[in-house]
């Protein structure tokens, strides 16, 4: 199986968002939301990739609260 690499065009206009209400933590790449090319999900499908020309410009990270072992109030 080949690996496929993907890059991040810019870490200083990472930012992030939370949705409390579905426990879903966003992490962009970039100045606003962008168009995705593709998506995909993990091997276990709790965290997504979003694609646009060959670069990643989001990922979201699903049921974090969980993952990461505390309580959002």
């Amino acid at each position: 199986m080949s690996v496929k690499e993907y890059r991040v065009r810019d870490l200083d206009k990472v930012w992030f968002e939370y949705d409390k209400q579905n426990d879903i933590l966003y992490i962009n790449f970039g100045d606003s939301t962008e168009e995705a090319d593709e998506e995909f999900l993990s091997e276990n499908g709790d965290v997504a990739f979003r694609i646009k020309e060959g670069r990643i410009i989001s990922i979201m990270i699903i049921g974090l609260s969980t993952k990461a072992g505390f309580t959002v109030l």
